[in-house]
């Protein structure tokens, strides 16, 4: 068996959520998740659209990380 390791260089993430303080904590929590992998944050997305049966608000994000830089 033969194994590879190579830097993921970037990884884009799609959340959603019925609430923004929920999506919120989503984001967060992944954003954490990937500092183990050294990649932070380049970009965020978000919007809101509106469910016409529920009539309840839909929060969505996309999140697009890329590796962290060292800075010396």
């Amino acid at each position: 068996m033969q194994l590879s390791f190579q830097l993921m260089e970037d990884k884009v993430e799609f959340f959603e959520a019925g609430s923004l303080a929920v999506l919120e904590k989503k984001v967060n929590e992944q954003i954490e998740n990937n500092k183990a992998l050294m990649l932070e944050v380049r970009s965020v997305s978000h919007q809101v659209a509106f469910d016409p049966d529920s009539k309840r608000p839909h929060y969505s994000a996309v999140v697009h990380f890329t590796l962290k830089k060292s800075t010396r």
